[in-house]
């Protein structure tokens, strides 16, 4: 009888379906904090709740905000929605493809599994949409007048009123934050469980 390590190589091993679980955990969270608000503004002179909504492929405005205001102040160019979609399933297809690729790659000195590699990219990239939706945030408030955070006073170009708008980042900016540094910590601690 032939006796074999079922640690070494085994990509069926309990501690490889631990992290496929954490992985595919992982994933879902970055879904769901893709889909959750990232920011809004309240204008006082509409009611309700969210008259802005930033989510990762664009920013979202009621009917009144729309027919009252210059579209192209908050909008994004044409392509920016299909990029972040695009952005999205890539995302997801490398996660997919980082359960079940062996491959070693090699950065420099560095020997690397590919689906680290994989999983880390996706990480570090999704941290990176999030500080450029808040960089551009920024600096399309600071065009536009206002702040990207907190309290501003708009004057509507129509009527020359001064409106008060209270803008705020919305916990679908902080789950992507964590979803980008889940997604990392697991590319690092990968090793442990798959090898």
């Amino acid at each position: 009888m032939v006796q074999t390590d079922a640690q070494g190589t085994d990509r069926g091993g309990a501690r490889v379906w631990i992290f496929r679980v954490l992985l595919v955990a992982g994933a879902v969270f970055m879904v769901y904090s893709w889909f959750s608000p990232w920011w809004s503004a309240k204008l006082s002179v509409i009611p309700g709740e969210n008259h802005l909504v930033l989510r990762p492929w664009g920013i979202q405005a009621v009917a009144q905000v729309r027919a009252n205001s210059d579209e192209s102040l908050y909008s994004m160019p044409w392509f920016f929605a299909p990029f972040m979609w695009t952005y999205l399933t890539a995302c997801m297809l490398a996660l997919v493809a980082s359960l079940f690729v062996d491959r070693q790659i090699s950065i420099g000195r560095i020997n690397l599994s590919l689906a680290t590699a994989l999983i880390g990219i996706v990480g570090l990239t999704y941290l990176a949409a999030v500080g450029i939706a808040y960089g551009v945030g920024e600096l399309r408030a600071g065009w536009a007048g206002t702040n990207f955070i907190g309290k501003s006073q708009i004057t509507n170009a129509m009527t020359g009123t001064k409106i008060k708008m209270v803008s705020d980042l919305q916990i679908g900016y902080w789950l992507a934050v964590g979803a980008g540094a889940v997604l990392f910590v697991l590319a690092l601690l990968r090793r442990f469980f798959v090898r």
